[in-house]
Order: structure tokens, then sequence, then C-alpha cells
């Protein structure tokens, strides 16, 4: 029997898990329970940990292989070291930040998207929160493509978007820049989780920046109107963090952005994914 209680966040996304120590390794029933609640809810929420690094990783390593950073060790905030855990935090020493995408707002996106096989999910685990903003609002890919009106999805399905990322919150690459220069991957506009075997829209306002078959322009024009459905639509959750929150996600069927905050409160998360695979339409 499962050792934890359910409690919806929103009609279409979200749970929060109750009942759980995640410092102490699960048992195989509840272990098995976790992943079809995360896979029926998409996003997780744990009140209330006591994560250090090493028991956040073990806690990772139960749903499988931790997620690797794309991003070349000698360009990382965090170090050489930081081969599968980010901070993502403002903190600053002697004026360099000491983890990743410091400040300010973040747009949607999906992590890992760029990459060849992505991420399936993502834990991030909150040791400092601003008292004002800084929210993560996450949103439900399934119900987005459910509801995206017909003559969109005349113009997507079937189709291939190309990702690309140059580890900015809010600056999206120019394509006539050398594209080489940055992670990027051609996916499907809309893929088929290979868990559910949901189909959900795999677009997002950050990373997106064309689609097979179609100029730039007109790409553009299509994914601010994707964008535009998903933030229409009543498919989004906004999380307010506390201390000790561990948000744990699906990254094939949400995508997250995060709102602006004041600088001179401090913020620090820590984050370790999941490995992922290839995705298919």
């Amino acid at each position: 029997m499962a050792e934890f209680t359910l409690h919806k966040l929103h009609d279409s996304l979200g749970a929060e898990v109750q009942g759980l120590d995640l410092s102490k390794p699960l048992s195989p029933d509840t272990r098995k329970a976790l992943i079809q609640a995360w896979i029926d809810h998409l996003v997780l929420l744990f009140r209330d940990q006591d994560l250090t690094p090493e028991t956040q990783r073990e806690f990772c390593e139960q749903f499988g292989e931790l997620g690797g950073r794309l991003r070349k060790a000698e360009e990382r905030p965090e170090g050489h070291d930081a081969d599968n855990i980010m901070l993502v935090t403002n903190v600053r020493r002697n004026g360099v930040p000491i983890g990743s995408l410091p400040d300010g707002e973040m747009f949607f996106h999906h992590d890992k998207c760029y990459a060849a096989e992505p991420d399936w999910g993502t834990m991030l685990y909150a040791m400092e929160v601003t008292r004002v903003g800084g929210h993560t609002l996450f949103a439900n890919m399934y119900d987005a493509w459910d509801t995206l009106p017909g003559d969109l999805k005349t113009k997507i399905d079937g189709r291939k978007v190309l990702h690309i990322y140059k580890y900015l919150p809010t600056e999206r690459v120019d394509l006539t820049d050398d594209i080489d220069k940055y992670d990027h991957h051609w996916q499907p506009i809309v893929i088929t989780h290979p868990k559910s075997g949901r189909r959900a829209l795999y677009v997002n306002e950050l990373m997106s920046a064309l689609i097979d078959g179609y100029s730039e322009g007109e790409s553009r024009d299509i994914i601010e109107a994707l964008n535009a459905h998903v933030k229409s639509a009543d498919v989004i959750y906004e999380h307010k963090w506390r201390r000790g929150d561990l948000m744990m996600w699906d990254n094939w069927c949400t995508m997250h952005a995060r709102t602006d905050f004041p600088r001179d409160q401090t913020r620090m998360l820590r984050r370790y994914t999941i490995s992922g695979q290839k995705l298919s339409a």
C-alpha cells in the first residue's frame, strides 16, 4: 500500500504529495505508486523536505539515471564537477554568479528540448526563496494540444520544430547567427509521450525557433499563436515557493516559466534531472 496521500493543486495538472520523507529510500510499492501519480498529475509537490545534495540525488536516482549537463564544463558557474547538479540562484561571490539562471523572469521552456534525448524529469529543491515573485508556472501540454483550434493543429501536425538555446532566460537565438555555436535539435512539434501514450504539444516561447516547411517569419507567427493559446487556456498552475519545497515535473508533457523577482532578495534552488530518450510524433 502506498504511504502517501495526494491533493490536487489545479484542475489541469499538479498534486501535492503528503506523508513522505524524501531523505529516506522509497519502498518498491511506494515508488511504483509515485511514478503513476507523476504520470497522472505531471507535476508533484513535496512540502517541508530537508534534503542535502546527496539525499536529493539519491531520491532522483530511484526514478532513473541522472541527466547530464550539456553546457561546457568551463562555462558552468557551478564548476567543472557539476555534471548533474545545477544551482538556480542569484547569489554572487565577488560579483560573479555561483549558479545558473540568476535573475528575473524566464520565458516558458522545456528543459533540454534542444538535446537529442530530452530529460524526462526535473527535480528542483528550494533552499532560499524570495518574499515577492520568483514563482514557477507549469503548463499542461496535453491539454494545450487537446484544446488547440483545428486550423492550428492542421498547420503543425506531423512537422518538426527547431529548439535552440543560448543559456539566457529571456533571449532567443538570432537565426542569422551561426547556430552551431549553440545547443540545438529538431524535435516533433507534437510528441507521443513514451510512458502515457498521449499526445502533447512540444513547442515553447524561449527555445522554439523554426518549423520545418515554414519561413522564419511564418514560424514565428505560428509559435506565437501556439504560446498565446497556452497562456489563454486554463492549463497553467502557478507555484509560489516555500523553503523546503521539492517540485518534480515531467518535461515531455509540461513546460515551465519563472516570474520576475527583486534582485535584492536571495533565491537559491538546487536541480537534478532524470535522463530521457529520443521523442517521436
